[in-house]
């Protein structure tokens, strides 16, 4: 699995790395911007992220901002719905503005900070992305 954590922090982007590590080649980016440039180099490899694990609250372009972007992008590419990236916005907004706009952004799941390992992989079973090293290679 290829992931993308997109954090500001730089502590919880090493945690979500560590938590990923197992699963496959996990790219880091600080901000919305460098997330959407790590997306388009992706798309244009046709080597895509299996998973993007994205913060709201970041300088530059925040994490609504940055979905909207990828999606655009994805859509533009061609990439059909079930290809996608699954995003899961990790964040420690939980108001329901930010919620709303971000499922109708089309982001995947929704977790809250400080997201502990075991609810992060509970996501990733429901996203059908738990598969050991090695399984992504065979796809």
């Amino acid at each position: 699995m290829k992931s993308l954590i997109v954090e500001d922090d730089l502590t919880s982007r090493l945690l979500l790395q560590e938590y990923l590590n197992v699963y496959g080649v996990t790219h880091l980016a600080g901000n919305g911007q460098e997330a959407v440039e790590a997306m388009r180099l992706a798309l244009e490899a046709d080597d895509p992220y299996h998973l993007i694990c994205l913060d709201i609250m970041m300088p530059e372009m925040d994490g609504q901002d940055t979905l909207k972007e990828i999606r655009r992008m994805e859509a533009k590419k061609g990439v059909a719905r079930a290809d996608r990236a699954r995003i899961v916005m990790i964040t420690a907004l939980s108001d329901k503005t930010n919620v709303v706009e971000a499922l109708q952004h089309q982001c995947d799941s929704f977790l809250i900070k400080p997201c502990s390992k075991e609810k992060l992989l509970q996501e990733l079973r429901k996203l059908k992305l738990n598969r050991p090293l090695g399984f992504w290679e065979a796809v």
